[in-house]
């Protein structure tokens, strides 16, 4: 094991996962800081389908090369895996446009919660008292963060319920594409797992871009280009770091992503949150950590 260039990798996709959640949230069309030029309101069907493109592409061109199987070995467990993961993405880029990025960055991290509790009802897996007591604190967070729609400031206007329960929606999916993951683990290679996601979105995502298709301009390609290099890239480092270092190490680093999601709409999106909502970030995030540390005891 190799744990400190594993933290090195997750930190490092945490940094190209902050620049997707950026990228997503200016292409969306939202409101930013004057020095920011404003560019195309891009449907966020359209946001993924060009993700997926680019992530086929590089996908299939690295499979081709190893001479390996593009369909894999468990085609069903690929097939879930894939398609939990492209609506757990489609809602999480709804939630970016339609929330502070902080708060629908924090409310994906509430998927290994739901990791536990759905591998407690079909993987029959005990969860201990600690654990349901992590489960409740995150839980209470989301609800702070609805409650912070009553605070008075011009950002509470744009916290919703409506986007919270999407959010957190899209944060259950993500935690069956993990599930899909950790069993596909023993029979696939990670370009055979990643591959599935674009293979069922690029369809579904292509039809639904017919009817309200925006054609990008200019440095927009580019930009789109980026979205779904820092992806792959950002994914290809998360495996990395996951397969070389120990878990219970390198994951308390994923959650970073919330400080650097913090730092983005303040400076970029003029998101200074509410009370509130920091509380209510905190909350998950203590809920998800600390579970985090009693699931390492638990299988120490």
């Amino acid at each position: 094991m190799n744990n400190s260039k594993g933290i090195v990798y997750i930190i490092g996709s945490g940094l190209c996962f902050m620049v997707v959640n950026f990228l997503v949230k200016l292409l969306g069309g939202q409101d930013t800081i004057e020095q920011l030029p404003v560019y195309s309101k891009f449907p966020t069907h359209e946001l993924v389908l060009f993700r997926s493109i680019i992530s086929f592409s590089i996908s299939a061109f690295l499979l081709r090369k190893r001479n390996l199987s593009i369909l894999g070995t468990n085609r069903k467990g690929l097939f879930v895996r894939g398609f939990s993961g492209m609506i757990a993405l489609t809602l999480f880029f709804y939630t970016i446009q339609h929330l502070p990025i902080a708060i629908a960055s924090t409310l994906q991290y509430l998927a290994p919660i739901f990791t536990i509790m759905l591998a407690y009802f079909f993987l029959k897996d005990r969860i201990t008292v600690g654990q349901w007591i992590c489960i409740g604190i995150a839980l209470i967070g989301v609800f702070i963060l609805g409650l912070s729609k009553l605070e008075i400031s011009a950002l509470s206007a744009k916290i919703s319920w409506k986007w919270i329960i999407v959010g957190v929606i899209s944060a259950f999916f993500s935690g069956i594409a993990y599930i899909s993951v950790a069993r596909l683990k023993a029979t696939e290679t990670p370009l055979n797992i990643v591959i599935y996601f674009p293979m069922i979105s690029l369809p579904v995502m292509g039809i639904w871009s017919c009817f309200d298709f925006v054609m990008p301009h200019y440095e927009e390609w580019i930009y789109l280009l980026l979205l779904g290099i820092f992806t792959q890239i950002a994914q290809v480092l998360m495996t990395r770091a996951f397969m070389i270092a120990e878990i219970g190490v390198v994951s308390p680093f994923q959650y970073l992503g919330s400080i650097y999601a913090l730092i983005i709409g303040i400076y970029f999106f003029d998101e200074s949150l509410p009370i509130l909502s920091i509380l209510g970030i905190i909350f998950i995030l203590s809920g998800v950590l600390v579970n985090l540390f009693v699931k390492s005891k638990k299988h120490a």
